[in-house]
């Protein structure tokens, strides 16, 4: 895999310009446990998201199926 394969991945996965410059350094250096480290933190990061996101849908949801339940009233 070539070096623009792999920025090209870390910016897809939604990597900003810092992590991506501190993963390739890493990889000059021969540190790939570090690399992983930095991969291991965006994943983590990822899914923080995906929790909050999830969260508020379920809010969502909810005050759809309150407000379909009692559809004579209106907020």
């Amino acid at each position: 895999m070539t070096a623009e394969m792999v920025i090209e991945n870390l910016k897809d996965a939604g990597c900003n310009k810092s992590t991506i410059e501190k993963f390739m350094d890493c990889g000059g250096n021969n540190r790939k446990e570090r690399q992983l480290e930095i991969l291991e933190k965006q994943r983590t990061d990822l899914l923080k998201r995906i929790h909050k996101d999830e969260k508020r849908i379920s809010c969502l949801d909810y005050l759809i199926y309150q407000m379909n339940r009692d559809s004579s009233n209106s907020f």
